[in-house]
């Protein structure tokens, strides 16, 4: 039966009943089969593309027939930019006989750099001998080769992820430090710092909090010197400062002469720095990227690199890739009303080169759980035409925007793949400690639960529970948390808080969940927070606030403490059964994912969940003026009195509309949930202007 409460796109207030978002153009047909005649002298190369079925359009015919200089290709979503890069470097092989060895081309995932080298070795005319040679790697991969080649480098890579969380943690112990902040945010706050320039020392130490984790974080620095160890972070900040070696430079720079970089918007100050000074001597730098999906600011990337292209290379050859071969013409006129908005941006408009499709649908839910109700309903209903789930991606802007669906999911067993974070929300790490305190209310010698409670102590939660594990040994408690009361390592004042948090456990297991949670809140928690789950990943305190308020949506649902806590554990064990199962050979699932993650892929069905104000685009985005912190992290200095660095942020926010729309190649939903945390929200501003384009 077909769902009716997808309708077709929102018609907002003030627009015309017959009115939609017009389909983007239709691509000329025209390929290299009728653009290049026999008669040219490079007809024979594009000949045997052709045989291979690689049929490129004009502008890619023109990119892929650069020979020297900058040149920049703005390479929209789903234009076909890889084919342009492993063609031309194709091109440069057998038409221009360029050496391989003189060919650099850099891009930011080993799976990209291996996928390159590959279709450059099945490229006609192409010997194994001429694509090995070529020099298809990651901005890491690279640097690492030119480190042992001429810098000497005798430490091992520290690169697992794993192992650096291991370290981190035994460290914690070592040095007793009281941080609970998870490592993930830990190395992403030093990978910050260090990609900026600065080292683990200049890290801000104005509060106890503060002090803690630079002391930690300066030790895990002394600890990879002690041990010789170099991570990523540290292969960049090497190789840049290898490159200042005039001699090094100047062979690095006789030996590449022409260099071509791969999602070249991602680029951060170490990375574009790398390229441009091997590139100075003969300015023979393509530059492939969409300044349209600049979206990991928070990462380093810098969208002016590719703004700003031109005038740092005068003479740049500017060729628009504008045809899309992913999204059919409803959705990708969608995506193009979109970002047409921005005013960043190089102009370019893309065209459809796939045949019309269905439009895209639309849902307007009172809020997340009703929306997640409705999402899963058409699931299993694409479940029973035969839709494999692999096919389908759910995209959300945040962290707490996969509460509601996760859970869905997993009552209805709907297999789902998540990228990143806790699979189930409960567990989150900023979330996972309030509901150990719920947990101990109830079952105060829950030992599982103990360390959540134990880190809001700013007690190390390592050493506290061995106390802890050793007393219960001598002599259990009804509370086990009682011991840390008699443990001598802590002061008064410590011990005080001990005996405060036990009463205050007995206190809030008879309240509603819901008064729990804002009592826990209240008390203690948004104070340790705000303090220990700050960083990159969490700059702006609103994302804190945000999580913890989905938080407290949920608990609304449920009348007693225990009712919530047993229905989080339900979620966890259903968590891990399903983990188990997609563990097999060739496990089919939705895809939850942040749109942050997904772009770069593609899928036949997408779900944009959360498109309204205040999720996308995010809150913190839409202040007048960016408060202290966000200035601080863009070394901005003074007041952003303009707006400046909240309109660049409001920006962003719009790219990561485009990118979600335009991941979704035959069918597109997006959902507009009327309410956020107990406020009436209006649909997303990115979905109304796509009709004032």
């Amino acid at each position: 039966m077909k769902d009716t409460l997808w309708q077709d796109y929102p018609r907002p207030q003030g627009i015309q009943p017959h009115t939609t978002v017009p389909a983007a153009e239709s691509a000329p047909r025209d390929t290299s089969i009728t653009l290049i005649s026999d008669e040219e002298g490079d007809a024979s190369f594009f000949r045997a593309l052709e045989s291979q079925g690689i049929l490129l359009n004009a502008p890619q015919i023109e990119a892929v027939r650069h020979g020297t200089g900058p040149l920049l290709a703005l390479a929209g979503a789903g234009c076909g930019k890889t084919t342009v890069l492993t063609a031309r470097a194709g091109y440069l092989l057998s038409v221009r006989n360029i050496d391989p060895r003189q060919i650099l081309l850099v891009t930011f995932t080993t799976k990209a750099a291996a996928e390159m080298k590959s279709r450059i070795a099945a490229l006609p005319g192409i010997s194994a001998a001429k694509a090995r040679a070529v020099e298809a790697r990651t901005f890491h991969s690279f640097g690492l080769l030119m480190l042992r080649r001429y810098g000497n480098l005798t430490e091992e890579i520290f690169g697992d992820a794993r192992a650096q969380h291991a370290v981190l943690q035994r460290l914690r112990r070592e040095i007793g430090s009281t941080s609970t902040t998870p490592p993930e945010t830990l190395l992403a706050t030093l990978s910050a710092m260090k990609l900026d320039g600065g080292s683990a020392e200049d890290l801000p130490k104005d509060t106890p909090e503060e002090r803690d984790r630079c002391a930690l974080l300066c030790r895990y620095e002394e600890w990879k010197q002690e041990y010789r160890r170099i991570d990523f972070d540290d292969i960049l900040l090497r190789t840049d400062k290898l490159l200042d070696d005039p001699h090094t430079l100047a062979i690095l720079q006789e030996r590449f002469q022409y260099i071509m970089v791969d999602e070249f918007q991602d680029s951060n100050r170490l990375q574009y720095g790398m390229v441009r000074k091997i590139a100075d001597a003969h300015r023979n730098l393509m530059v492939v990227g969409d300044d349209d999906q600049t979206i990991y600011s928070f990462n380093g990337a810098k969208q002016e690199y590719i703004l700003n292209f031109p005038q740092e290379y005068p003479g740049t050859k500017i060729i628009a890739l504008d045809i899309n071969y992913r999204s059919h013409p409803q959705i990708l006129g969608l995506g193009t009303h979109i970002v047409t908005h921005n005013t960043a941006r190089h102009h370019k408009i893309l065209k459809a080169g796939v045949a019309a499709g269905q439009a895209p649908r639309y849902l307007r839910p009172a809020h997340a759980d009703a929306e997640a109700d409705q999402v899963v309903q058409r699931l299993l209903e694409q479940q029973t035409q035969g839709i494999p789930l692999g096919d389908i991606a759910l995209l959300h802007r945040t962290i707490s925007g996969t509460r509601a669906i996760a859970e869905r999911l997993l009552m209805e067993d709907i297999p789902f793949i998540q990228y990143g974070e806790a699979p189930v929300f409960y567990d989150h790490a900023l979330i996972r400690p309030i509901m150990d305190h719920l947990r101990l209310a109830i079952k105060p010698r829950r030992m599982d639960a103990l360390p959540g409670v134990i880190g809001p102590l700013y007690i190390s939660r390592d050493a506290g529970m061995d106390h802890i594990m050793m007393k219960e040994q001598q002599q259990s408690k009804k509370y086990p948390l009682i011991h840390l009361y008699h443990w001598d390592r802590l002061k008064s004042f410590q011990r005080q808080q001990v005996k405060d948090r036990i009463v205050f456990l007995k206190k809030i297991k008879e309240m509603k969940p819901l008064y729990a949670i804002q009592e826990i809140r209240r008390v203690f928690y948004d104070k340790f927070a705000s303090a220990d789950f700050s960083g990159p990943a969490t700059r702006h305190k609103d994302t804190i606030r945000e999580t913890l308020d989905e938080l407290e949506s949920a608990a609304g649902k449920f009348a007693t403490v225990e009712e919530m806590v047993k229905f989080a554990d339900e979620l966890s064990m259903k968590r891990e059964k399903m983990t188990e199962l997609l563990k097999q050979e060739s496990p089919q699932g939705v895809h939850l994912m942040t749109i942050h993650r997904a772009k770069g892929l593609e899928f036949p069905c997408v779900y944009l969940l959360g498109a309204s104000e205040g999720i996308l685009p995010h809150e913190a985005a839409l202040q007048d003026f960016a408060p202290e912190d966000v200035r601080a992290a863009q070394n901005m200095k003074g007041p952003d009195k303009e707006g400046v660095l909240m309109k660049a942020a409001l920006e962003e926010e719009r790219r990561i509309a485009y990118v979600a729309v335009t991941r979704a190649k035959q069918e597109l939903y997006v959902s507009s949930p009327a309410m956020h945390h107990g406020k009436t929200v209006a649909p997303s501003r990115f979905l109304i202007e796509a009709f004032k384009s």
